[in-house]
């Protein structure tokens, strides 16, 4: 199989060459997908010109994570971490008390909530990232209203103050669009 590959790599590399493009032989790397789990035979090595490739156990292309064995943890994680920190470089107007709380919706329905549900549409529909997803954005509109989880204020309360539809509602609107 790895044969197959290297004989392809080859392929490309002189396709780009001849093409006056030049293949960084430093900086590719590449990633084995193994979705059924099975263990593969390490002991080959994909080459280009000489030089072995390093193998990556996941890979970020485009903002999203990914995993050789399909699961998508860490993207979920990232894109949580992605929307907090768009977050934070909006959260002078997101926590400025004189700015109205619909506002405040608006600004967060533009700007934090597509950064935190980019790529959602290609992921698994489980519930522990529906879960983490939701806990992240109560955290966020908690948050810009100036609310604990000590104040004992329910969900749908602050959701109403922001006029923020729930964040699994959308997450369904992209896999289904």
């Amino acid at each position: 199989m790895r044969g197959g590959v290297n004989e392809m790599l080859e392929v490309w590399r002189h396709t780009l060459e001849y093409k006056s493009l030049k293949l960084s032989r430093t900086k590719t790397e590449y990633l084995e997908c193994n979705f059924n789990g099975v263990a593969q035979e390490s002991d080959k090595h994909v080459w280009l010109d000489m030089q072995v490739i390093p193998k990556r156990e996941n890979f970020k292309y485009l903002g999203s994570v990914i995993k050789s064995d399909g699961e998508i943890d860490k993207d979920g994680t990232h894109r949580i971490e992605a929307g907090w920190m768009k977050w934070r470089l909006v959260s002078g107007v997101l926590c400025y008390k004189n700015v109205p709380l619909r506002l405040k919706g608006k600004f967060y329905k533009v700007v934090v909530r597509p950064t935190i549900l980019y790529g959602v549409e290609c992921w698994p529909f489980k519930n522990s990232y529906v879960q983490q997803m939701k806990v992240a954005e109560m955290g966020i509109l908690r948050w810009m209203c100036e609310h604990t989880r000590l104040d004992r204020i329910r969900n749908k309360v602050i959701r109403d103050k922001v006029r923020v539809a729930p964040l699994e509602e959308k997450m369904r609107e992209e896999k289904l669009r």
